[in-house]
């Protein structure tokens, strides 16, 4: 069975008290960064889904100063146009959480890594075991040829996303061949705890577990993060860690955050970011509806 919802603008974020906060940056000093990251929901995006004027023109600022932006996000390929949109068709993309990552002028996928139907089923049940039955959807373009496929949705999961979806029982949610990653949504847990959960019993060489702030948790290939996707585009460009400015707002982000933060990069949080990216960095700009990524680019590039 499968059913097909009307494409819109793209929106999982339920929008926070403080997104349109206005936090007064200060003095930046003179430091700038030899490429921008950032995480698109939540961060760069507005509530709406969309790429504010502001932020357009900051943006542009960084292209026209020879600073490469890079998207990190967890949206997956499938959604591929609606990331070229933000970021206009320029630089790398990283999308899936870092197991997808393309250049965006040149259509060339760099990186695209997928997780056994057997692992996915096994990671799967260790966590049932501690968190009781789960809802589950499905990421399938572990296959380049399948990335436009829509998303595999078991019945009752309550996708945040208007986009087409194949609409499944349980048992044929899992395809037969590999897939870019898992969600799972439980009816009882929240999104923190359900996570905590699942990390007390998944090994990391098994799997990588994370959530994006959208009500369920996401099970991906092991390894596979912002952080080493990012690191394909850092690659490319002939940049270090340490040369980073980079912004984000969720748990999923946390890997960047920290390899920037750790390397001696500037990471920012949002001011409406989760609890555990405010205290993974003490700096932090305007929430996403201020336009907070454009507020720190203006005073980092002094435009």
């Amino acid at each position: 069975m499968s059913e097909t919802a009307p494409r819109a603008v793209l929106s999982g974020h339920v929008p926070s008290p403080v997104a349109d906060r206005v936090v007064d940056l200060g003095d930046l000093g003179t430091w700038r960064p030899k490429l921008v990251a950032t995480d698109l929901d939540g961060t760069l995006l507005a509530s709406t889904g969309e790429v504010s004027p502001r932020t357009r023109t900051a943006l542009e600022a960084c292209w026209d100063a020879g600073i490469p932006v890079v998207g990190v996000t967890g949206r997956g390929p499938r959604l591929l146009d609606s990331v070229r949109a933000a970021l206009d068709g320029r630089g790398i993309a990283v999308l899936a959480q870092g197991g997808f990552v393309v250049d965006l002028e040149r259509d060339e996928v760099l990186r695209t890594v997928g997780l056994p139907r057997s692992q996915a089923t096994g990671v799967i049940e260790r966590i049932e075991e501690v968190a009781g039955e789960l809802v589950v959807a499905v990421e399938d373009a572990a296959d380049q040829g399948e990335v436009h496929s829509p998303l595999r949705v078991q019945h009752g999961f309550d996708w945040p996303y208007p986009e087409p979806a194949h609409l499944l029982p349980r048992n044929e949610v899992l395809p037969t061949g590999a897939v870019l990653k898992v969600f799972l949504r439980s009816a009882t847990l929240g999104q923190d705890e359900l996570l905590a959960r699942a990390r007390r019993v998944v090994d990391p060489a098994d799997a990588e577990l994370t959530h994006a702030g959208l009500g369920f948790i996401e099970v991906l290939p092991p390894g596979i993060t912002k952080a080493t996707g990012l690191a394909i585009a850092l690659d490319r460009h002939g940049v270090e860690y340490g040369d980073v400015l980079v912004f984000g707002d969720m748990p999923n982000d946390l890997p960047m955050i920290e390899a920037v933060r750790d390397a001696g990069g500037r990471a920012v949080a949002v001011a409406n970011a989760h609890p555990a990216v405010r205290s993974a960095t003490p700096l932090l700009t305007s929430g996403h509806d201020a336009d907070g990524v454009a507020r720190y680019l203006e005073a980092v590039l002094g435009v």
